[in-house]
């Protein structure tokens, strides 16, 4: 259980979340786990098989806080609000922000700043950390181009030129990557350039498969604050495309997909026989890697670091919340401008 910013969070199975007087108590196996008084929650949200009492439901529903419901992976399943509801205050902010040119480049430029920064951490640990002169020159060589791709997309005059910037430093981001792979797992793990649809190597279909995983708890994130998943910043806006969780996830692909995807790599965990090739070239965890990916992200989920602006520890899996938070304070004039997560 962790409360942030006035959401509490309820993540552990078979939990209990009841009213008592004017507080809400959480029991796991008739224990009292947590005691938090209800005027401190604005959101109560509840992951998988989390018991809420009636009683606390309309109380909730009583003084216009929400229930959110998500599934034991974060896939978002509903929200449940009385009469009295700011969401459309909020969708109206949202929708004046993203109309308004100026204000959509500068929270396009912000959350292409966040990828950007955490992409050269990645590429700055291997430059460390590995052994070989001319492979650490290359990766000093390659995060001092993201430092100028980061200078660059801050002068970036629209959005087109952001996003060509964006695009050209994640080609060099990428083609870095592969010097991040421990030598002797190269030979079954390279990336050939970024392929997605389909993937053409085990490495681009293992991103890919967690770049899923991740654009889902990042559409959970934003439909949980009240949002509109649909109407982005950074992303043009498509009939059934989440452009919005799209732009919030460019933040932490490489904090939590690509630095998962090199350890499972570099610590043996993933193996070749973890995938197939179909007809076409196409490369797919099979149903055995799949179960392992799965594992390790929830696993990695769970690990808490610490929040740069919070100053408190925040499990991994609900920095996408923290961040939709921000994103919704911003929008709603509470905050001056939304600031990205940038790892340490």
């Amino acid at each position: 259980m962790h409360t942030i910013q006035n959401t509490l969070y309820v993540m552990t199975p078979n939990a209990y979340a009841h009213l008592d007087n004017g507080t809400v108590r959480i029991e796991i196996e008739r224990e009292t786990k947590l005691r938090v008084p209800l005027h401190h929650i604005g959101t109560l949200v509840c992951f998988g098989n989390v018991l809420v009492s009636p009683a606390l439901m309309h109380r909730l529903a009583d003084e216009g806080k929400s229930l959110v419901l998500l599934d034991n992976s974060g896939r978002f399943k509903a929200r449940l609000e009385g009469p009295v509801s700011g969401n459309v205050l909020l969708r109206l902010a949202q929708h004046k922000a993203t109309a308004d040119p100026a204000v959509t480049l500068e929270t396009a430029r912000a959350m292409v700043a966040g990828k950007l920064r955490n992409s050269r951490s990645v590429l700055q640990r291997a430059a460390r950390e590995t052994s070989d002169g001319e492979e650490s020159a290359i990766l000093s060589r390659a995060t001092d181009a993201l430092a100028a791709s980061l200078r660059t997309a801050r002068d970036a005059a629209d959005l087109d030129s952001l996003r060509g910037v964006e695009g050209e430093a994640a080609r060099g981001y990428f083609a870095a990557l592969n010097l991040v792979v421990k030598p002797q797992m190269r030979g079954s793990f390279q990336l050939d350039g970024r392929t997605r649809r389909p993937p053409r190597d085990r490495f681009n279909a293992l991103i890919s498969f967690l770049y899923s995983m991740s654009m889902n708890d990042c559409r959970s994130a934003v439909e949980t604050v009240g949002l509109d998943p649909q109407l982005g910043f950074l992303h043009a806006v498509r009939p059934g495309r989440a452009a919005l969780a799209l732009d919030l996830q460019e933040e932490f692909r490489s904090v939590l997909a690509d630095r998962l995807a090199l350890t499972l790599i570099n610590r043996g965990q993933l193996t070749a026989s973890d995938f197939d090739e179909r007809e076409g070239g196409a490369v797919m965890l099979n149903d055995c890697g799949r179960r392992a990916v799965v594992a390790a992200w929830q696993a990695r989920k769970q690990e808490e670091i610490t929040h740069p602006l919070l100053d408190t520890k925040v499990p991994l899996g609900l920095l996408p919340f923290v961040q939709a938070r921000f994103l919704a304070r911003t929008l709603r004039g509470d905050m001056e401008g939304y600031l990205p997560f940038v790892a340490k």
